[in-house]
């Protein structure tokens, strides 16, 4: 077999790994929204707008993904198989799996400040699915601009910017800078679209660099680094 053919066909399975992944990420992430979304035993309208600016739904796609979203919200059947299939399908990158819990928790807290108990025992749910240890949650909800309520906090949590950049306090200037480039190079929107994220994801990405940037700041003016 050429060289040309050999090509041919690792393009074209390229390809058909990529549409596998694309609807893999479209399936899994309706059907959590609605779900995360139906948590508390309602949806309200600034649920449904924070699903739609999340996930940048066009006027084009709105009917089809809406009736996705609305057969999904209905249906008896648990969230689990997908979230499931889509830690299996990103189990070698994390960091969007991690853009998918951020987007759940910014659906979560687009009608309230907080969010309910119900809603956060679906978000540990999703979370632990995914692979993600307890520590990993809380900094989720912190780089997605949530904060938890106490009682889902360790004891000893670092204060906030610590915990985006998931550095202990007594961290030396040079682990937290080694810290900081290293989830600037995990968490760039442009690398997470090339580990399979579509587009719609960029403006969520961008603002958990916008606070990653900003607990940078924050961390630097305590610790007096320069």
């Amino acid at each position: 077999m050429s060289n040309d053919v050999l090509f041919s066909l690792w393009r074209n399975h390229e390809a058909f790994a990529a549409r596998l992944e694309q609807a893999a990420f479209t399936m899994g992430v309706v059907v959590l929204s609605a779900k995360m979304a139906r948590a508390d035993g309602r949806i309200s309208q600034k649920e449904i707008n924070a699903f739609k600016r999340v996930f940048r739904i066009t006027p084009e796609q709105e009917n089809s993904i809406g009736l996705l979203f609305d057969r999904a919200r209905l249906s008896p059947y648990g969230f689990e198989p997908y979230a499931l299939n889509l830690a299996q399908v990103f189990h070698h990158t994390p960091s969007v799996l991690e853009e998918i819990l951020s987007g759940l928790f910014i659906i979560g807290t687009a009608d309230s400040e907080t969010l309910s108990p119900s809603e956060i025992v679906f978000l540990k749910k999703v979370s632990a699915l995914f692979g993600f240890s307890t520590e990993d949650f809380v900094r989720i909800a912190a780089r997605s601009g949530v904060t938890l309520p106490e009682s889902e906090r360790p004891r000893h949590q670092p204060p906030e910017a610590f915990e985006v950049l998931g550095v202990d306090e007594t961290a030396s200037p040079q682990e937290i800078k080694r810290a900081y480039r290293a989830l600037i190079r995990e968490h760039h929107p442009d690398k997470l679209i090339a580990q399979g994220m579509p587009q719609e994801f960029v403006a969520t990405a961008t603002e958990k660099m916008k606070r990653i940037n900003a607990a940078y700041d924050t961390v630097c003016k305590i610790k007096g680094m320069t």
